[in-house]
Order: C-alpha cells, then sequence, then structure tokens
C-alpha cells in the first residue's frame, strides 16, 4: 500500500470554503438567473474552477467544503451539494422576520477551523454580507489568505480585508464557462521591453491581424491610449477575440503579452502605451480624472471615477442596446463598452459591468421599455447607497453635485424639462 503524503508533501493550498447559500443564490438571481441556477445545480464545476490554480499558480485542495442554507426554501438544492462534497448545514428561519441562523454557524465553524489541526492555508467566504468583515480580519490576523466571493454589492471595508475578491461579474463568468483564467490571475504583467526602434520594427512584422493593429495604434499615439480605445480597435480588426481574448481570458493578459515595446498597465481602467516614448510616469494623474464630489465617491465606494459625459453616455448606450434583440448580460456590457468606444467617451467594460450591476440592485428592469433616464436614478440610487453604507456625508450642494455626476446630469435635465413645462 502506498503511503500517504506527509502534510508538507501534499500537492496544492491548503483551503476551506464556507458558502452561504441564501446570500450567494439570491444576489445571483438579481444579476444572471441561469448563472444562479448553475451555482445551486453544479457546485462541483465552479468549485473545481477554483481550485485550478491555472498557469503559474499552485491549485487549492478544499479540505473544508460547508454549505450553509435554508431548509426550508432551499432543501431542493440538497442533494447537489452533498453529491460535490460540501457539508451541508441547515439554517432554517429563527425569527419572525426570516432571519436565519446561517451567520452564527458559518464563524462559529469557521473560527473552529481556523484553531484546528489542518491549518489552513486560504478562507474561501461565498458571501457579500458585510457582517463577515469581522471573520475575514480574524483570518488576516493569523496570517491566513482570504478569498470573498460576492454576487452583490461589497462593502468597502469587508472588500478591503479580503486578500482576493471574486467579483459578481467575474463569478457569473465562471458559472456560464466564459472565465478562461485563474481568479488570482495579475491582468497586469509586464512584457519584455523593445531593445530599439529600428529592432522593434523589424520585429513588428512577426505581428498580424489585431496585434499589429494594437502596435501601429499605439507608435503612433502622442500619449498613453485608454486601454478601452485599444481594445475596440483590436476587436474591429479580429471580432473572434471578443469569446475569451485569443485564450487570454482578458484585455488587459492578451495586450501585455504583445511585447514588441507595447505596455500596459491596470490603473485606473486601463492604459496602453509605447514604452519606447512612454513610461507609467507618464499617466494621467488620478486627480485629474474628476476632482470633487467624484473623486471622494470613488475613493470610499469603488464606484468607476467616470465622468458625468461618460456616466451618460454608458446610460444612453445601455437603453439603446436593451431596446433592441436581448442578449446575454456578458455580451451586453461588451457592447455597450464598445458603443461608448465609437461616441468618443471610452469606459471600460468592468466600469460597464460595475454600472449595471448597481442599476439592478436598484430595482430597474433591464428591459427594452427602460429609459436612458429610468437607468440613470436608479444608477444614481445605488451609488447614494453605497455612500450611505460607507457613511459618507454631505452638505445639500454635495448631494446635488452627487447626483449631477452620477446621473451624467440626465436627472437634472428631466427635471429642468418638468420645471418648464
Amino acid at each position: 500500500m502506498t503511503e500517504p503524503f506527509p502534510r508538507s508533501r501534499r500537492p496544492g493550498i491548503r483551503a476551506a470554503m464556507f458558502v452561504d447559500f441564501d446570500n450567494v443564490y439570491t444576489g445571483l438571481m438579481a444579476l444572471d438567473p441561469a448563472a444562479a441556477k448553475r451555482f445551486a445545480e453544479d457546485p462541483k464545476h465552479w468549485t473545481e474552477a477554483l481550485a485550478d490554480g491555472g498557469a503559474g499558480e499552485e491549485s487549492r485542495r478544499f479540505l473544508i467544503r460547508n454549505c450553509y442554507l435554508n431548509p426550508v426554501i432551499y432543501s431542493k438544492y440538497r442533494p447537489y451539494w452533498t453529491r460535490a462534497g460540501f457539508r451541508v448545514i441547515d439554517c432554517p428561519s429563527l425569527t419572525q422576520r426570516g432571519k436565519s441562523s446561517t451567520d452564527i454557524n458559518l464563524v462559529l465553524d469557521a473560527v473552529d477551523t481556523l484553531s484546528g489541526a489542518a491549518h489552513i492555508e486560504e478562507f474561501f467566504v461565498a458571501s457579500a454580507d458585510a457582517d463577515f468583515t469581522s471573520l475575514v480580519q480574524r483570518f488576516r490576523a493569523a496570517d491566513r489568505m482570504t478569498t470573498v466571493i460576492a454576487a452583490g454589492a461589497v462593502a468597502f471595508a469587508y472588500r478591503e480585508m479580503a486578500d482576493s475578491v471574486v467579483e459578481s461579474h467575474d463569478f457569473v463568468a465562471i458559472l456560464n464557462g466564459t472565465a478562461a483564467e485563474s481568479i488570482h490571475a495579475v491582468a497586469s504583467v509586464h512584457p519584455q521591453r523593445a531593445e530599439g526602434t529600428a529592432e522593434a520594427t523589424s520585429r513588428a512584422t512577426a505581428l498580424s491581424g489585431a496585434a499589429k493593429e494594437v502596435w501601429d495604434f499605439v507608435r503612433s499615439a502622442p500619449g498613453p491610449v485608454v486601454g478601452a480605445m485599444v481594445a475596440h480597435r483590436a476587436l474591429a480588426t479580429d471580432p473572434s477575440l471578443k469569446t475569451d481574448w485569443g485564450g487570454c481570458g482578458k484585455f488587459g493578459t492578451w495586450v501585455a503579452q504583445i511585447g514588441h515595446g507595447v505596455e500596459y498597465s491596470a490603473t485606473r481602467g486601463g492604459w496602453v502605451w509605447d514604452a519606447e516614448r512612454f513610461s507609467d510616469g507618464d499617466l494621467p494623474a488620478e486627480t485629474e480624472a474628476e476632482p470633487g464630489i467624484a473623486e471622494r465617491v470613488a475613493r470610499v465606494t469603488d464606484v468607476p471615477a467616470l465622468s458625468a459625459a461618460q456616466f451618460r453616455q454608458v446610460f444612453e448606450a445601455l437603453a439603446t442596446r436593451l431596446r433592441e434583440q436581448p442578449v446575454a448580460r456578458n455580451e451586453l456590457s461588451r457592447t455597450v463598452r464598445d458603443d461608448c468606444v465609437t461616441a468618443g467617451q471610452p469606459v471600460s467594460r468592468s466600469a460597464v459591468n460595475f454600472v449595471i450591476q448597481g442599476v439592478v440592485y436598484a430595482g430597474a428592469s433591464l428591459t427594452g421599455a427602460v429609459t436612458a433616464v429610468e437607468l440613470a436614478a436608479a444608477w444614481t440610487r445605488n451609488v447614494e447607497e453605497l455612500c450611505r453604507v460607507a457613511l459618507m456625508e454631505f452638505d445639500d450642494a454635495e448631494k446635488l453635485a452627487l447626483k449631477r455626476w452620477a446621473s451624467g446630469g440626465l436627472l437634472e435635465s428631466t427635471q429642468a424639462d418638468d420645471s418648464n413645462g
């Protein structure tokens, strides 16, 4: 009989998974019902995707897999989780208001695991509930890696306490099978700089298609270029890249591997530049993006630091696309991003995803009947709620400035029209 490996020789990071089923499932239902169904009925699929470290990363072994759910509502999903190797803990409602016992059960089990003999190296908490902030803080104090899987808005303190956050759109991509790289992969890699202008020019002949288009565009640009604009040029040349960026998964990873003096940084939505003429020191200062109220809100709440004009373009492009043939959520964010670039208001795809999620959280319905003004109103309510949760305080003038910025001026225009009528 083969002796088992000693703990130190067993491959993979020792990890534990704690799933707040109710929280994740309801969050996914608001975003993508199909993804919610896959989450509930095929936990083995996405757990294995998280366990796979991908290229250059060590894989994970989930020694503990716990799922906490309300059996009165979700008992039909229990067999899927037990079959996937999860220990399912029933957490029925204990109050008249429907509050379940998930939080206390999850915390007690996680603290017991932290002090257990297995010495778990990485803790996964699948929940957007900020009540677990103190728990994640306990993990960090014990020098353990922490990853939060969120299917909803994440409180700033909760996000900052974790080492990694699997955002809603990334988790939906994993569930839908469209994520092509590890969740911990770094999008900003640093290609080797070109040795000289003549040599770089001769080597560029080896490039073709979209990569050559990007190389020509960046080399002729007067400075660093917004990543969304570069992505638009690449997709216009080779539409097949929209699936998974040639196997790289994300635009940042794809453009960074071009080399030939093309460099990329994920800073503030992503920038691309010619390394022979520019460096990251030539990127616009962060304070230039949007001064005043916008800068404060973006810094504290993670709301994208877009201009009012960019927000307005997102709402208008989103309303236009929704009036057309319905598309999948993942495809919707891409087309809206491309429309914004074409209109001269480049916005990153991650920012578009953030806005779409916020609109949904605020109760707006993404149907063909929704208008740009209604989208702006829902997004503004979401931003105001994020500010409230973050304990940000504003005077009356700042509240007006916040509404004007977040709505892209659409609400202000509507109010003016109403008063004139």
